[in-house]
């Protein structure tokens, strides 16, 4: 058993964020060390300065609570993109670290007439089913529910970083009706100036975050289509708000 930490958690709101969120896996979190319940450890923060594209390309753990989440009114400030940061150490780990290894994980989720595969592991999956029981109280939703892939073992678009698709715990939906940063763009200039633009419903949205997912059309680099399970973003949204 390790050492109680409870005086860290207090004190580091992303510790507290990111323990408390996932569970299963993780033990504790103290002395820049996360403790895994398998009795491994992996390094918090790497202690390295880090400008916007490095901590994209170059993600530690702590670099995913570099900025607050928050659903804007109108467009995202300048590279406002919260949880497009993405350790891909400590998602290998919970998920799997080869294509075979997180599919080994996945199950199938009924979605609205079609079946979607989504991992199991951190409830993720569980929480993808309750997702759609509440949409589907809400049929003028319907228009936007169309699946449009989740589970896919791949880079993220123009990087070498992995996409949260890799792992089985982002969903694309409604690309018909979805807007899409390099669409607008027509290149992958992490720091160029995008025009935002979104079509989908902010009803669908707060069901898909009341169930830990995250919204890509609440980053500057706007994915609208994409949801995204973060529990961890969110918890930390909800401990450092005013």
């Amino acid at each position: 058993m390790f050492e109680s930490s409870n005086t860290d958690l207090e004190i580091n709101p992303k510790f507290q964020a990111l323990k408390n969120a996932y569970p299963d896996f993780i033990q504790d979190v103290k002395n820049n060390t996360v403790f895994f319940t398998d009795g491994t450890t992996m390094e918090f923060d790497d202690m390295r300065e880090k400008d916007f594209v490095t901590r994209l390309d170059d993600c530690d753990i702590e670099d995913m609570f570099s900025m607050v989440y928050v659903v804007p009114d109108s467009m995202p400030e300048y590279l406002a993109d919260a949880g497009r940061m993405r350790s891909d150490d400590l998602f290998k780990k919970m998920y799997g670290n080869s294509a075979k290894a997180v599919h080994s994980n996945l199950v199938s989720v009924d979605w609205f007439g079609q079946k979607v595969w989504f991992s199991k592991n951190n409830g993720a999956a569980d929480s993808l089913s309750a997702t759609a029981y509440e949409i589907s109280q809400y049929p003028e939703l319907k228009p936007f529910l169309k699946s449009s892939g989740t589970f896919y073992w791949r880079p993220v678009r123009g990087a070498k970083r992995m996409s949260a698709h890799s792992y089985g715990i982002a969903f694309d939906i409604a690309v018909d009706k979805s807007d899409y940063w390099l669409w607008k763009s027509k290149n992958n200039d992490e720091l160029a100036k995008v025009k935002y633009s979104n079509r989908i419903p902010k009803k669908l949205v707060e069901i898909f975050q009341r169930h830990g997912f995250i919204w890509g059309g609440a980053w500057y680099h706007f994915d609208t289509m994409h949801f995204e399970f973060r529990p961890e973003i969110l918890n930390y949204a909800e401990i450092v708000k005013p």
